[in-house]
């Protein structure tokens, strides 16, 4: 893992890779600047394709919601996964895929929120000629908060624009 993987959403981390050590919660509002928060490229093996993972929002415990902004190339999408709390998805730029397993596939756009119930696999993504970029929200249950599954067959993967 690189160096941002301690802070990196737990989402993009194998399961149990987040730490359930409880740590002591500032006194104060934090502010975190932007440029402190560099982008770092997603794991190949969770993600196909071009993916950069700007983790915003990761918080120690006892929270348990932590989210990033992940952008996708055209092309590029997630590996099948699961959260065992569920995953909100908020759309903010683009054009994109979500698809449950052996379920339709369903077109995203900028604005469209994703619920993904606890424990449904599924995969997301950018279209093949759109980039897509979204907030991802989940919650971690004893400390983990995605299993990462399989890649998405390369054959099953729509190459036409958003439907």
């Amino acid at each position: 893992m690189h160096r941002y993987a301690a802070a990196l959403l737990p989402l993009c981390l194998p399961a149990g890779a987040v730490s359930a050590e409880p740590a002591a919660a500032p006194a104060a509002v934090t502010v975190t600047r932007a440029a402190a928060m560099p982008s770092s490229m997603g794991d190949a093996a969770y993600f196909t394709g071009k993916v950069a993972v700007d983790a915003r929002f990761q918080r120690l415990v006892p929270a348990r919601v932590g989210g990033a902004i992940v952008s996708f190339a055209p092309g590029a999408r997630t590996a099948w996964h699961t959260h065992p709390l569920g995953q909100t998805l908020i759309v903010t730029q683009g054009q994109g895929w979500v698809q449950h397993w052996q379920g339709p596939l369903q077109a995203l756009a900028v604005g469209d929120v994703a619920w993904i119930p606890p424990g449904v696999k599924h995969w997301h993504g950018a279209t093949a000629t759109s980039a897509m970029q979204h907030v991802a929200i989940a919650e971690a249950q004893d400390g983990t908060a995605v299993t990462w599954l399989e890649q998405v067959a390369d054959d099953s993967y729509p190459r036409q624009g958003a439907q």
